[in-house]
């Protein structure tokens, strides 16, 4: 009872911008807030609501996988929107703000992503089935922020466009090597080798990436100019004169940012030209979310522009420009989500309904995330010469 009466409390205290009506699991209706949109829950688990005070975030989403919590009015990402909407950028109550001071605590005590680790920590989420991807992402599997000219915009012409304004960034020119780090299912590097007319080498630790992407390869006639290679960035030793990320920094793992850039200034000729493509928190540095940790992105962590910027500066590089994309992803987010829902049947068919609630809590909570809780994507470009990149940016708007 104690529990429930602080969630009332909580609940009554925040949720003002339209209305949350809870139904307990003795059938008792409360509610909360007044107006649209309207919201209905229904929590089946007596223990839940003291699970949720202690450890909101893993609770919410374990109950959601399980079916011990519903949205019968509305679905989850409605909840998440009227949620993140009153609640704001914070962690609410004290017992959330304790919690994830001691998770960024042990972020920073400890080092994820280990040369040992980093394989098996990629592969459990890119690894799944290969046919997953293809119900839910564009026909080239873009698996990062889209680059919407307008909310128009249809997935597929969103990622091409995308693709044009990341190599418009490079400033390709025929003939240049080009490294492209966390190739994912080896899009970006085709890409670049037909429209520049470059050399591209693609390094994922996802065998299942890998093998697509060098399929891919052969299938377009690229395999003499684009090659994927299963290894780890660290481990790389040629030069390049363009080095590009997009995806993959937020798998570094914390504590190792100065590692990912020294090894990036290495790696880089010296009038080469970098770019990083990662989300981000405008909110600050945070612990992130241990329920997306444990169940999706195992030693992944969202990193602050100030966590980001202090180890380009340790690393010896310039920061040549940046982008902050703001909406890009929630509208990325939404499209993956509708069709991920449209196609629930057959990935039910390949795992189960308990992993498609899953995935259905991870793009729900993560599209409200980009709406209303801070998180955004950067575009970082990086050179070791400041003279390295025009003076303008001009250029980078020219072939989208």
């Amino acid at each position: 009872m104690t529990a429930l009466f602080s969630l009332d409390r909580l609940l009554t205290r925040h949720i003002a911008a339209g209305s949350l009506t809870l139904v307990g699991p003795d059938a008792g209706v409360r509610r909360f807030g007044r107006g649209a949109p309207e919201v209905t829950i229904e929590i089946k688990d007596r223990n839940l609501a003291q699970k949720l005070m202690l450890a909101p975030d893993i609770a919410l989403g374990e109950a959601y996988m399980d079916g011990s919590f519903t949205v019968a009015s509305g679905d989850v990402y409605d909840f998440f929107d009227r949620c993140f909407a009153n609640f704001g950028r914070g962690y609410g109550h004290w017992l959330w703000r304790a919690g994830a001071m001691a998770r960024r605590l042990q972020k920073r005590l400890g080092r994820s992503n280990s040369l040992s680790a980093a394989p098996d920590e990629i592969r459990s989420h890119y690894d799944l089935s290969d046919e997953l991807y293809s119900l839910f992402l564009d026909s080239e599997r873009q698996y990062s922020c889209a680059y919407y000219l307008t909310q128009e915009d249809t997935l597929e012409r969103a990622q091409e466009q995308k693709l044009a304004h990341l190599a418009a960034k490079l400033m390709l020119r025929r003939g240049q090597r080009v490294l492209d780090i966390g190739c994912g299912w080896g899009g970006l590097a085709l890409y670049l080798a037909r429209v520049a007319d470059v050399e591209v080498t693609g390094l994922t630790l996802s065998q299942a990436q890998c093998d697509h992407a060098r399929r891919r390869a052969r299938e377009a006639g690229l395999d003499n100019r684009v090659r994927f290679v299963l290894r780890d960035y660290r481990e790389e030793t040629a030069c390049y004169d363009r080095i590009i990320s997009v995806g993959m920094f937020e798998h570094v793992g914390y504590g190792r940012y100065c590692e990912f850039f020294g090894k990036l200034r290495d790696l880089l000729v010296d009038d080469g030209v970098a770019l990083m493509d990662t989300t981000g928190s405008a909110a600050g540095p945070g612990a992130g979310s241990p329920w997306i940790e444990k169940y999706i992105f195992p030693g992944g962590h969202v990193p602050a522009l100030s966590e980001i910027a202090s180890a380009i500066e340790r690393a010896g590089l310039f920061a040549t420009d940046i982008e902050i994309l703001r909406l890009h992803y929630a509208e990325t987010l939404r499209m993956w989500r509708r069709r991920f829902k449209n196609n629930w049947s057959r990935v039910a068919e390949i795992y189960d309904d308990r992993f498609c609630r899953m995935w259905d809590f991870y793009l729900a909570s993560c599209e409200a995330g980009f709406r209303h809780s801070g998180l955004v994507d950067f575009h970082i470009q990086l050179a070791k010469r400041i003279d390295a990149a025009p003076l303008t940016r001009d250029y980078m708007y020219r072939s989208i």
